[in-house]
Formats: C-alpha cells, structure tokens, sequence
C-alpha cells in the first residue's frame, strides 16, 4: 500500500466547481496536498472504481434532462483522468454506482426516477449500453419524500453474488442475485428485500469486511439498521437499529454514509443538519452497535466520507461549506480525533482513493 495514496473528489458544479478534483493524502500525517482538477464533468456526484485496472466511473447527477455514467483512465503519477466513454443511466439524478469485483458490470441507481441501471463493462474498462433497467414501485408514509421509489445506492456484497439496493422511497433494501454473464439482475429467492420500518428512509449500506454483518443508514429518520448476513442465499436478519444522534439533539437533520472501519470493529454514519460523524462499536460476535458518541465535522452538511487504506484517518466532506477536513481514528477505541489538516473544495459531495 502505497502511503500517498490519491484522492478524488466527486462534486456538484453549480455553484463554480468544474468537476472532478485530485489531491496526494499522505498516510502519514493525515495532510492532503494541493487540490487539482481532474477533469471536466458535469455533477460528478458519486465515484467508483473499476477492481483491477486504473479507470475511474462516474455518476452525472443530471435532472429530468437523463442522467450519464462516464468512465476516465487514471494517470496514476499525475492524478488526471482522460475521459473514455459515457452511457445513458436511462433515469433521473444518478447518485451512486458500483462496479463488481470482477469486471462485468457497473450498477448505477437512479434516485428521482427510482431506477437500476446495469451496464456491461468492455475489457478496456469503457462501459457499454445498458443490458437492464429495473423501474422500482412502491411508496412509504413521508408525504414530502416517499411518494414514489427513490433507488439511492447501490452496494455489492463481499462475495460478489448479490446487489443490495436502499431504496429511500419504499423504505426497502431491495436484494437482488447478480447474472453476471448476462449483465442482469434477478430477485433474489430466498429473500426479495428487508423492510425497514415506515418512514425510514434507507440511503447507504456497508458490510463488514469477514461477510457477517451489514448496516443501513436511514436518512429520514436518522438511524441505522444492524443485519445479520446469510451469505449462502444473500438474506438479511434484523440485528439491531439505534439513533446516530444525541438524545438532547432538537433540530433537524438528515444521515448520509456510512463505512465500517478495515478492522471490521467500528461503524461511522454522517449527519447533515447535527453536522457529524456518529461512531459505533461493532460487537464481533453479534454484530450489535453500541453508540460511540458523534465527532463534528468542522463544516456544515457532510453528505459523504471515506475512511482512507491505512485506516487510520477519516475524510469528512462538508459539501455546504465546501471543505474537507481530517480526523485521526483511534485504533483501539475507533474514536476520532479532531486534526489541523483540511483542504477547500467546490462542493465536495464524494471521496474515492486510489492506491
């Protein structure tokens, strides 16, 4: 593992930002170097990588107009991306995707139109034409947010067997069984989606690195959903479910990411409107959390975080404030630790590192 690692910077660019941004982060000392631009893009919302070769993907968060997935090749000395390819997510607002560890696909969700796109993968990494698009149906109890599907991510489990898709507007975590010779996604058999309870509004998910436990981060209510997983037929069983804010907190807010740390022993969620990260401790055994207590941010909405390869620092994103500040973890309790280093960029809405 290299200890300069690069860091791209996925943005929203109508407020004068021009893309895709680049930085060296010195594992280290925690510090990121010069912010570069990467290349032009157009809302390049949310960043993925491809498993094996040096090809960055991402989704343009475009409104009715249609959304786009573009593909770039990565200069790893110099951090620029040379654009190869792009393909029509057939839906609205793209806000995630994912590639599979094999190369086959990249799945890409469509939050307005509640949709999944599949797109093969060519073998010089640019993406073909969609092979499927799957239309979600289905409502929840919100009247302002939950009156239709809304597919916000999309997350492939460690074996590479089954995509998990968080639908915020059915308050599902759709499971299905990936065809990947085909470029397709099937319902899954043994279990079709978890629910979670009504009014919920599950955004992001994450397992834990030895394929046992995986959360939900709900963004409606501000609460994440602990699950068992069955990696034998992709079934999920409800663990546990807690606040990601203090109990004395009053005003509004609204969670984002969540990532489980490298050592599989810590969980972290982002608030936006509290403006933190929420830490947990991951009982090993069980996959319960136990609440760690929330760190600040250091700026205002921090709709996206990374934790970086060495797992010793955390990347906060605040895209209202457009900065990016660092905090040191605590190997052994997961804690974080407020440091001097932080960097300004144009609304920085997702953090990707590579190598």
């Amino acid at each position: 593992m290299t200890t300069s690692p690069l860091l791209y910077i996925g943005t929203y660019t109508r407020r004068g930002g021009q893309g895709i941004y680049v930085a060296r982060f010195d594992t280290e000392s925690g510090q990121i170097g010069e912010v570069t631009l990467a290349a032009e893009a157009s809302n390049p919302s949310f960043l993925a990588l491809h498993p094996s070769q040096p090809i960055l993907y991402a989704a343009n968060e475009l409104g009715e107009e249609g959304g786009q997935v573009s593909a770039f090749a990565i200069d790893k000395t110099t951090g620029a991306l040379t654009f190869l390819n792009q393909q029509p997510t057939h839906g609205s607002a793209p806000c995630h995707l994912t590639a599979d560890a094999s190369a086959n696909v990249v799945i890409s969700t469509n939050y307005s139109s509640g949709s999944v796109a599949v797109m093969p993968i060519d073998v010089d990494g640019r993406l073909r034409s969609s092979s499927q698009m799957i239309q979600h149906e289905g409502s929840s109890v919100n009247p302002r947010r939950q009156q239709g599907p809304h597919a916000h991510s999309v997350t492939i489990d460690p074996t590479n067997t089954y995509a998990y898709v968080c639908d915020l507007g059915m308050d599902k975590v759709m499971i299905y069984r990936m065809d990947l010779e085909n470029g397709k996604l099937l319902p899954n058999e043994a279990q079709n989606w978890a629910r979670l309870p009504a009014g919920s509004g599950p955004r992001h998910f994450a397992f834990t690195p030895d394929e046992r436990f995986a959360y939900a981060i709900n963004e409606l209510d501000s609460t994440v959903n602990g699950f068992a997983f069955n990696a034998a037929d992709g079934s999920l069983r409800d663990v546990c479910r807690l606040s990601t804010l203090p109990d004395d907190f009053t005003g509004s807010s609204h969670c984002a990411d969540v990532h489980v740390h490298p050592s599989g022993r810590f969980l972290y969620g982002s608030n936006r409107g509290h403006d933190s990260i929420a830490v947990y401790a991951i009982d090993q055994a069980t996959g319960e959390l136990t609440s760690l207590g929330q760190t600040l941010t250091g700026g205002r909405t921090p709709r996206n975080f990374a934790v970086d390869p060495s797992g010793r620092w955390l990347l906060a994103a605040n895209q209202d404030t457009d900065d990016i500040f660092v905090f040191a973890i605590d190997q052994e309790s997961g804690a974080l630790t407020p440091t001097n280093h932080s960097v300004g960029a144009s609304m920085p809405v997702c953090l990707t590192f590579v190598g």
